[in-house]
């Protein structure tokens, strides 16, 4: 079986009830499957290690510098980055095969997703094709080493693969909730060390009217500029609680820096 010259690598929590699957996805495809634990307290990693990836466990303590570490335990050239929330498409393993059989013109290329809510399908509101980079050579790339949403260093140019990758995005309304507790909460945090560094900066971007402006603009752009309106009730229920990513975070954060609850 002729394998891609492609190191898949995976982070992982608790992961027990997708991490088979994503690896299925991925397994008789690429020519390593790695991955990176981050203190799981379920079966997790014996699942992995059964589907024949190597495991390495980590404590991620900033997301940044755990994805850039883990990319560095690939013994080729070429990282594939997969969640185990997302799965790889037969179009999308096809495409790359192909690309890294010749000499790739980028040193990444960006992956259009497919995001869902359960098994549904958001296909409008921003969330399609919504691309990420998700292949890149190692020693090129890298994530800025901050806790919530790090920004992408990249050395070289930038390309584009077509196939899909399915992301099950969220698994009902109270995941969805969950999920933007965690992020807002990394957001406060991060707005917090930035007001002890640069409190102009912070006072600009964390002030109540801003707050306000960003949460009513995230909802119109979502909703009405980028059609979330064609998901029906569910393109409405994802761009607001998007938009209260807005609120919720500088609401936090007003907390934490009075309290000093940090």
């Amino acid at each position: 079986m002729e394998f891609t010259p492609v190191s898949v690598v995976i982070i992982t929590k608790n992961e027990s009830g997708r991490i088979a699957d994503c690896i299925r996805s991925a397994a008789a495809w690429a020519d390593e499957i790695i991955v990176v634990d981050d203190e799981s307290s379920d079966d997790t990693i014996t699942q992995a290690k059964n589907l024949g990836a190597h495991v390495c466990s980590r404590k991620m303590e900033i997301e940044g510098r755990h994805r850039n570490w883990a990319y560095q335990q690939a013994k080729n050239d070429w990282v594939f980055s997969l969640d185990a929330d997302e799965r790889l498409t037969a179009q999308l393993k096809e495409e790359i095969s192909l690309l890294l059989k010749g000499t790739p013109e980028h040193a990444a290329y960006t992956v259009p997703r497919k995001n869902h809510l359960a098994d549904y399908w958001i296909r409008w509101g921003g969330m399609y094709p919504a691309p990420q980079i998700k292949l890149f050579r190692k020693q090129k790339f890298k994530w800025e080493e901050v806790e919530v949403h790090p920004r992408a260093f990249l050395e070289g140019t930038c390309g584009h693969l077509t196939g899909d990758l399915i992301h099950y995005t969220y698994r009902d309304w109270t995941d969805f909730l969950r999920k933007l507790n965690t992020q807002t909460t990394l957001e406060a945090k991060k707005w917090i060390k930035v007001s002890r560094s640069d409190p102009r900066k912070a006072a600009y971007k964390m002030n109540t009217l801003h707050a306000l402006w960003r949460t009513a603009d995230r909802f119109f752009r979502a909703f009405i500029a980028k059609k979330g309106y064609r998901d029906g009730f569910i393109g409405f229920m994802v761009a607001y609680f998007s938009s209260l990513y807005q609120i919720v975070s500088y609401a936090k954060y007003r907390w934490m820096k009075t309290r000093g609850d940090f």
